[in-house]
C-alpha cells in the first residue's frame, strides 16, 4: 500500500468518486460519505485497479463523527498528504423570498458549517506540507440559486481565507473550478438539459489531477 494518504469527503459519487479512483494509483484513499453501498462500490473499483481504500460511512455534519475520523487517521497513520473536499448539498431552486427554512438549514450545515468544522480537524493532519483542495462554483448571485449560492460562497470564502493564511506556513490550499458535469447535483438544477455534451466526472478528474498533484 502506498504511504501517501488522500482524504476524500463526498466520495460516494460524482467528482468525489472519480477523483478517489484517479488518485488511487498514488494514494491510499480514505473515502467519506453517508451512502455505504456507494462507498463499497467505489472500494470494489479501486481494488480492481490495484489500489486500496479505507471506507468511512459518516455524516460530515456531525462534528463528533468528524473528530473520531480525524483522530482515527492520526492514530493509524499520523498524517494526511491530501484532503479533497467535494461534499456539497444542492437545495431546490427557489426565489430568495421563498427559500424553505429546512433547505437553508441543510445547505448551511453541509456546505458551510461542516467545512468550518473540518478545517481545524484536518489542518494538523496536513501539517506544513499537505494540501487541501476545494471546488468553486460561479452560481452565487444568480437568480433562484440563493440557498446553494450563498452557502457555497460561504464555504469558498472560508477556504480562500485559509489559503491566504497558510501561504508561508502550509498546508497548501487550492481552489479549482470543475467543468459542468452530468452529476446528480447538476441534474437538480438543470433537469432538462442535454447531458451528453457535459464532461464526465472521470474526464474532469483526469483534467484536474495535474493541478491537484502539483507542488
Amino acid at each position: 500500500m502506498t504511504d501517501r494518504l488522500a482524504l476524500i469527503t463526498g466520495a460516494s459519487r460524482g467528482l468525489g468518486a472519480a477523483l478517489a479512483e484517479a488518485l488511487a494509483p498514488t494514494h491510499h484513499i480514505i473515502a467519506v460519505a453517508r451512502t455505504t453501498g456507494a462507498l463499497e462500490e467505489l472500494d470494489d473499483r479501486i481494488k480492481a485497479a490495484g489500489g486500496s481504500a479505507t471506507l468511512a460511512p459518516m455524516d460530515i455534519t456531525v462534528p463528533e463523527a468528524m473528530a473520531t475520523l480525524c483522530r482515527g487517521i492520526f492514530d493509524r497513520w499520523g498524517k494526511l498528504d491530501l484532503w479533497v473536499h467535494s461534499a456539497i448539498h444542492a437545495a431546490p431552486l427557489s426565489p430568495a423570498h421563498h427559500v424553505a427554512a429546512k433547505d437553508w438549514q441543510k445547505s448551511m450545515e453541509i456546505n458551510a458549517t461542516a467545512t468550518s468544522v473540518l478545517i481545524p480537524y484536518v489542518a494538523p493532519l496536513l501539517g506544513q506540507h499537505g494540501k487541501a483542495v476545494f471546488f468553486d462554483d460561479p452560481r452565487a448571485g444568480e437568480k433562484f440559486f440563493g440557498a446553494y449560492g450563498a452557502t457555497k460562497s460561504a464555504q469558498i470564502a472560508l477556504a480562500r481565507s485559509w489559503q491566504e493564511e497558510t501561504l508561508r506556513t502550509g498546508p497548501r490550499v487550492t481552489l479549482l473550478t470543475p467543468p459542468p458535469m452530468p452529476t446528480a447535483l447538476r441534474a437538480r438544477f438543470f433537469p432538462g438539459e442535454d447531458r451528453t455534451v457535459l464532461t464526465s466526472p472521470a474526464e474532469a478528474a483526469a483534467d484536474l489531477l495535474p493541478q491537484i498533484l502539483s507542488d
